[in-house]
């Protein structure tokens, strides 16, 4: 489905051609539908419960009797539980009316945050975020799909720019105020709050979002068929790499700023509000300019990443300085997720829920991965410098994916020539 202004003949006329030989319309030139932004609401949600976390480690570690390291398998558990969970749900729910499918994603969630909040033991809290993550990874696996599909081809990536920039809200807003929120009234308050919000927007995704049963345009067959495309897997594992790039540093980024850099545990809350605003700003780039250059736009991006993170392993002992740092690497990390998200779309096609979800799996691989070695750095002699001179190489080895695909797209584009 693609929204009215994407067909005007004055407007695709003059378009440039796409990788497919269409030609795409202007993305700032479509209105996107408020079931766009709704969704974008509640990526809010889930971004701000996935990342709170990075902000709360010492309090965490500290109530539940456990090192700080042994506390980030907490955002780890998290990540794990989408990577499985998109793809599993995306299939499970393949005849679900897809409101049906939201609203059951958004009360698994709750459940699994209620159920964090309960426990006093490493091992059920893990089992709380498990949970989330898989209503986390089921709103992604068919949110994504509800919103390009609702924006049209014309604006698929502004559309996940949007789902996107609520991730980028939520840390800029929602994981600063959830982290004073931890920090002022104990690290389980965030929590109760997130499972409120949550099954508030599941009674609004339930009078909001239409019913409808057109999953069964799309067949499981087709599904799969869709994820041959050899470039698909080229863009799962750049994203990928990109995560885990930011991920290992910004995963333990409280004792960056507070043991490495000096700050006061009270102005964390702060410097990962600067971190949000990079990102909001990277996001917003990211999501404009990816329908015209995306690759003229994720090379640099990526290996600017990469120098902020070597720079944060060399540098980051002034407070000032470490701040700074951490700001940028918001900006230049974040402008790379809606323009990959946008060539998921491109290549496998809009609608496709599978391809999709394994993007956000992709997206999930990353961050687990990032946030565990990352740990284990932590705890070798490397210290402090440890998460972020892994993300460093993470993010060097982006840049070739990123190269074969940028190479493949000039030769393909040479061929329609």
């Amino acid at each position: 489905m693609s929204s009215p202004s994407s067909t005007k003949p004055d407007t695709s006329a003059a378009a440039p051609l796409t990788g497919d030989g269409s030609r795409a319309v202007p993305a700032g030139k479509v209105k996107l539908p408020p079931v766009v932004w709704l969704l974008g609401a509640i990526a809010f949600i889930m971004g701000t419960s996935e990342f709170v976390v990075s902000g709360l480690l010492p309090e965490i570690s500290g109530a539940l009797g456990v090192s700080v390291s042994s506390a980030g398998t907490l955002i780890t558990a998290f990540a794990v539980g989408m990577m499985i969970g998109a793809p599993v749900m995306s299939v499970a729910t393949q005849r679900l009316p897809r409101r049906s499918a939201l609203v059951a994603a958004l009360l698994v969630f709750a459940a699994g945050h209620v159920v964090s909040a309960l426990s006093s033991s490493l091992g059920l809290a893990l089992v709380g975020r498990g949970a989330a993550a898989l209503g986390n990874g089921t709103f992604w696996a068919v949110g994504a799909v509800v919103a390009t599909a609702a924006a049209g081809p014309a604006a698929s990536t502004r559309a996940m720019g949007v789902m996107v920039g609520g991730i980028t809200l939520a840390n800029i807003v929602g994981v600063p105020l959830g982290t004073a929120a931890g920090q002022l009234g104990g690290w389980q308050a965030p929590f109760w709050t997130l499972a409120a919000l949550a099954v508030a927007a599941a009674a609004v995704v339930a009078r909001q979002v239409p019913a409808d049963s057109t999953r069964a345009d799309s067949s499981l067959r087709a599904e799969a068929a869709a994820l041959g495309h050899p470039r698909l897997w080229l863009v799962y594992l750049a994203i990928a790499l990109i995560q885990a790039g930011i991920m290992a540093a910004y995963s333990y980024v409280a004792p960056l700023l507070t043991e490495r850099a000096g700050l006061a545990t009270t102005v964390v809350p702060l410097a990962m509000l600067g971190f949000g605003l990079g990102a909001l700003g990277g996001t917003s780039f990211g999501g404009r300019v990816g329908d015209r250059q995306p690759y003229t736009t994720l090379i640099p991006a990526t290996a600017v990443t990469a120098v902020l993170l070597g720079a944060i392993t060399l540098w980051a002992t002034s407070s000032v300085l470490a701040v700074f740092l951490v700001v940028l690497l918001g900006a230049a990390g974040f402008a790379c997720n809606p323009i990959v998200v946008g060539e998921v779309v491109r290549i496998a096609g809009a609608g496709r829920s599978l391809p999709m979800a394994l993007a956000t799996s992709a997206f999930q691989v990353g961050i687990a991965t990032g946030s565990w070695l990352g740990g284990i750095a932590l705890t070798t002699s490397l210290g402090l410098k440890g998460p972020s001179l892994t993300g460093f190489a993470f993010a060097l080895a982006a840049l070739l994916p990123l190269g074969l695909l940028a190479a493949s797209r000039r030769t393909t584009g040479a061929a329609q020539g």
